[in-house]
């Protein structure tokens, strides 16, 4: 692919393989579990690593590598890995390139289930994991220790949308040869392209805007083509978390529409968050895309727009918050984010009830505090949903 192309045109084009037989516009769909040798020293062969060529769908697919392809290409990276779900891209890269006895700095507020993986399960297999405020430079540097081999964060961050700075955080961790992991699944590289400032490893829960539709569960890992090639020979070709062809072939069509999409995300994302910082009911909002917002100064060099996610904490407790989201009509209460319809949920109690009481304080994620993900739909008719929802429960 000619990087010299708009982003854009690399959307619908980057890693494209016409079909020779057919000549097929569209991605074909190679919907087969195995792939047939000419014969027995072929297949030996291509276990061997001696010839190129198809083996076994959890190994790789035709279908599943164009998508591969193109995300590398827009991450600007050398290669990617697809896998089953957004949690298979964490566990896949940071359980192929940590051992027993390492250590892992961490950004205190994660995905919940990210959270539970590193606090819960990690301390089994011997790994070592300290949370930090990844915005406070001086407690990452005093994090390192001798057996420190990664580092890990979200940028902005699953709930609070808090912004780290990439730059500092790529620097800090060549200069001690460590790993750098970033999930970039709010702003895709669209908004933000991590590898750009020196990160090695970018992860995506592909379930979000990169599908954008809602019918799928994935993710995908970018990085180079040897970081790229360990992964794939040992976390996801034995624990088995890679992509099927159907979810790759669906991702692939999102994509082309990822870039038009994003546009109306961010446009949104600015109406309602301005909107809601206005509300006397409405104690904070967390939306970088706001003058207001800590990571604002980020906006036009480490991220082209502040994405379509939005936190803010209600005045009032607990019962005023779940009251609220239950009285909405267009934004509907669920999890995940990046679809065409606009989705709100309770941080607390749902994504992230991983956390104790004592980590969500620590993390900024209060009871009142609910995360909207804000969708395709008129932004008029967005913020009107929104004020109704105040008149009934906080008048």
């Amino acid at each position: 692919m000619d990087k010299s192309l708009h982003f854009n045109t690399q959307l619908v084009h980057a890693g494209d393989n016409p079909d020779s037989q057919y000549g097929a516009l569209s991605t074909p769909l190679y919907q087969t579990s195995t792939f047939a040798f000419d014969n027995c020293d072929q297949g030996g062969r291509r276990f061997a690593g001696e010839e190129e060529g198809y083996i076994y769908t959890r190994l790789a697919n035709p279908t599943v590598t164009q998508l591969e392809e193109r995300m590398a290409v827009l991450e600007n990276m050398e290669a990617a890995a697809a896998t089953s779900t957004g949690m298979a891209a964490v566990s896949g890269v940071l359980l192929a390139m940590l051992s027993c006895g390492d250590h892992l700095i961490a950004s205190n507020a994660v995905y919940g289930c990210t959270f539970a993986l590193l606090n819960e399960q990690f301390p089994r297999y011997g790994i070592e994991v300290t949370f930090v405020d990844m915005a406070n430079h001086e407690e990452v540097q005093a994090a390192k220790k001798d057996n420190t081999k990664a580092i890990f964060l979200e940028t902005p961050v699953n709930p609070n949308l808090a912004v780290y700075d990439l730059a500092f955080i790529g620097q800090f961790a060549k200069g001690f040869n460590l790993l750098s992991v970033v999930d970039n699944t709010f702003l895709t590289p669209y908004l933000q392209r991590p590898g750009d400032f020196g990160i090695d490893v970018v992860i995506h829960s592909a379930t979000k805007y990169l599908n954008g539709h809602g019918d799928v569960v994935a993710g995908v890992i970018c990085g180079s083509n040897e970081h790229i090639a360990q992964i794939k020979h040992t976390t996801l070709k034995d624990i088995g978390g890679t992509m099927s062809p159907f979810d790759a072939w669906l991702i692939i069509r999102g994509l082309k529409t990822l870039a038009v999409r994003m546009e109306r995300h961010c446009e949104n994302g600015e109406q309602v968050a301005q909107w809601l910082e206005s509300h006397p009911s409405v104690k904070k909002v967390y939306y970088p895309g706001l003058a207001s917002h800590s990571g604002h100064r980020f906006i036009g060099n480490q991220m082209k727009g502040a994405g379509g996610v939005i936190a803010f904490e209600l005045e009032g407790d607990l019962t005023h918050a779940k009251a609220f989201a239950d009285s909405l009509a267009l934004f509907k209460v669920a999890v995940s984010l990046g679809d065409a319809e606009s989705l709100i949920q309770h941080p607390a109690s749902m994504t992230h009830s991983s956390y104790s009481p004592e980590a969500r304080a620590q993390a900024g994620i209060s009871d009142t505090l609910l995360r909207i993900s804000v969708g395709l739909e008129h932004a008029e008719d967005l913020i009107n949903d929104l004020d109704q929802a105040m008149v009934q429960t906080h008048n």
